[in-house]
């Protein structure tokens, strides 16, 4: 029972980290400020209305036509989205489509989003900053839903979380944002790149030998081992790889490396976030003074490899085209 509990308080401390360090892409109504000539509507203009040039030249002035209030047509719905994560934020950039609030990261947010107010890091965004945009929606992930949803509702502000543990998920969270924000076309084109490079991928591993894979999650001080419901998991799964962890429900378990070295893994993929430069010389270190790992066969045949984080993320993100190339030269050597 110890065990379980220190797993699950070192799970949600190195999410929260991962969060905390990251700060964890057809046509639709953009928002525009309120014109002076919506507070009028139904009226006519005082210099224009119910004049009409006859043939002569002169001005024929008619009674101004009264609006049927039965016939007013709806007002046209405008959008006030605040995303919250910086891979929803290159999401929302790549449908085009406009925000009133941006997570606050170290990361490049798209260039769209230039001024945008930031809300704050995703882990914890700042609430009375977020329900002072007057959002319409508000956009985080599932990963966060657990901690973030009671959060949101206490401050009735309406929040949508998306699914990114997968390049599915992700795929269909694209499809449903362009058809929610009238983007439907540009959101079948970005799945379509995904659809052929899967492809593609396919056809090149077809009859090729399937290498075992063990994918280690690090944050400064700790690491994790990741199933193949993480995305990193699946990413190698869609490369033709075979995670050593099966038979998970979880994204990531605490490391047992007796019952790792048994499973002896082909290859290592080591993903560092939060600090990368601090975690790479932790693992380092782990790997030179934990004799253990030289019995596995990764590491005698020099098949570790330390995952970019701009690339491998903890959730899915529209790099997943770059990292796919990135893997498919790991595990098959390319």
């Amino acid at each position: 029972m110890k065990n379980v509990k220190r797993a699950a308080a070192i799970i949600f401390m190195i999410v929260a980290v991962l969060f905390v360090f990251s700060g964890c892409s057809a046509e639709t109504s953009k928002p525009t400020a309120t014109s002076s000539a919506e507070s009028t509507a139904g009226q006519a203009s005082p210099t224009t209305a119910g004049t009409a040039a006859t043939a002569t030249g002169t001005a024929a002035v008619e009674p101004a036509a009264t609006a049927d209030p039965a016939k007013k047509e709806a007002p046209q719905v405008k959008h006030r989205v605040v995303s919250t994560t910086v891979a929803v934020t290159q999401m929302m950039d790549a449908l085009e489509i406009d925000l009133v609030g941006i997570p606050t990261s170290v990361k490049v947010l798209p260039e769209r989003y230039k001024g945008i107010t930031k809300v704050g890091n995703p882990m914890s965004p700042d609430m009375e900053l977020v329900k002072s945009l007057q959002p319409t929606e508000v956009l985080s992930v599932t990963t966060l839903q657990y901690d973030l949803a009671p959060v949101f509702e206490s401050a009735g502000i309406k929040a949508n979380f998306i699914d990114l543990t997968s390049l599915a998920k992700m795929n269909e969270a694209i499809l449903s944002l362009g058809k929610t924000y009238d983007r439907e076309q540009k959101a079948a084109a970005i799945v379509e790149q995904f659809n052929t490079k899967l492809a593609a991928i396919k056809q090149k591993t077809a009859g090729k030998k399937q290498p075992s894979v063990l994918i280690l999650l690090g944050v400064p001080g700790s690491y994790l081992v990741a199933t193949e419901h993480s995305f990193i998991g699946d990413l190698v799964k869609l490369a033709g790889g075979k995670n050593i962890v099966q038979g998970e429900k979880v994204e990531y378990l605490a490391s047992n490396t007796e019952y790792l070295q048994q499973a002896n893994p082909d290859i290592i993929l080591r993903a560092a976030h939060g600090l990368p430069d601090e975690v790479v010389k932790m693992f380092d270190q782990e790997f030179q003074e934990n004799d253990i790992w030289q019995h596995f066969n990764a590491v005698k045949n020099d098949r570790v490899y330390d995952l970019e984080e701009a690339l491998f993320g903890t959730t899915a993100n529209l790099d997943a085209l770059k990292a796919l190339d990135v893997m498919m030269g790991y595990l098959y050597q390319e």
